[in-house]
């Protein structure tokens, strides 16, 4: 495969934008600053809010870009450590479930969301926006979507912006505007997708060999546990102990979305996604029900928010911060 190389003026620009966002985050003293810093580190962007580090951006040499680790409330993990990590007592079952990441399992019939065989990936084109800020850090890429042959059937620029926000209620907003760049394109219909994250192994509904486990799923819509697989909400929350601390994690669909509210595909065992795709699976409907064509040359949005709190989903207010997050002009402005 051949990874083109950014031209000498793009590593300029880029590596000037990160050198301000570090000027800006550290104090004459050596300190952080309050506020959100996203700085280059290796292979990944480092994301920090207040001098605490939040998660990396891994985007190099991976099968689709993706966060790792989430550190919620306390510094604790939020997300499954495997494959990112070897660490005991983790299922080692679905290991292109990568922490947080987007990706669809049918694409042009292609699979995107597994590391098979004849899996495609999702490569990295380059940074259009890496920026720290007093309130709000903001991290903008193009992305490539290959088949397994190197073919090129889609594009997609994705926002990720980074609230600074209390510890015990971190937010993320995650846009993502998909281009028919390639010819016609349709997002099929199939469970597999597609905005995921993988939640850590003691926050599950269930626990290894079926046994109970000390996690909680409820929906906008009253669904709790057990019901929610494959319903249709505005938002969904999952939330359970990880490290001594009850945690959770929400996952909210902007009423802009089409198809809003989405679908979701939330199992106990811990994969937690949002997919306004698969109605086949989810309702038993025929097969292409769920098929989303984007002609060519069209482009098509989706916008998510995600908030990472202490406590349980009423502790935390998610019906209340939902509401917010509809009404938050600034989501859907450039």
């Amino acid at each position: 495969m051949i990874h083109r190389r950014p031209s000498c003026h793009r590593f300029t620009a880029f590596f000037a934008t990160l050198w301000a966002g570090l000027c800006w985050a550290i104090a004459a003293d050596g300190t952080a600053k309050p506020g959100v810093e996203l700085v280059k580190a290796g292979s990944v962007i480092q994301v920090h809010i207040d001098g605490q580090r939040f998660t990396d951006y891994h985007y190099e040499d991976v099968s689709r870009p993706f966060l790792y680790p989430i550190l919620g409330p306390g510094g604790v993990h939020l997300t499954r450590r495997w494959p990112q990590e070897e660490v005991p007592n983790e299922e080692r079952d679905h290991p292109h479930h990568h922490a947080l990441w987007w990706s669809h399992g049918l694409a042009n019939d292609i699979d995107f969301w597994s590391e098979g065989a004849k899996a495609g990936r999702t490569v990295h084109q380059k940074f259009l926006e890496v920026e720290s800020g007093k309130k709000v850090g903001r991290l903008r890429s193009r992305n490539e979507w290959r088949s397994k042959e190197g073919q090129v059937i889609a594009t997609d620029e994705r926002t990720l912006k980074f609230h600074r926000s209390p510890a015990e209620a971190r937010l993320m907003d995650f846009e993502i505007t998909i281009h028919a760049s390639n010819g016609d394109l349709v997002l099929g219909d199939t469970k597999e997708g597609t905005l995921a994250i993988r939640i850590a192994e003691s926050m599950r509904l269930k626990q290894p060999k079926n046994q109970p486990g000390a996690g909680h799923i409820v929906m906008s819509t009253g669904d709790k546990d057990g019901d929610t697989w494959g319903k249709r909400a505005a938002w969904c929350d999952y939330y359970g102990p990880s490290e001594g601390r009850m945690v959770g994690i929400t996952i909210m669909d902007h009423p802009t979305n089409p198809r809003h509210p989405t679908w979701w595909h939330v199992r106990d065992y811990g994969l937690f996604a949002a997919n306004p795709f698969g109605v086949h699976d989810f309702e038993k409907k025929p097969k292409g029900t769920g098929d989303l064509k984007v002609a060519a040359g069209s482009k098509v949005t989706f916008r998510y928010r995600f908030l990472f709190h202490d406590g349980d989903t009423t502790a935390a207010r998610v019906a209340e911060r939902f509401t917010e997050y509809a009404k938050d002009r600034s989501v859907t402005e450039r």
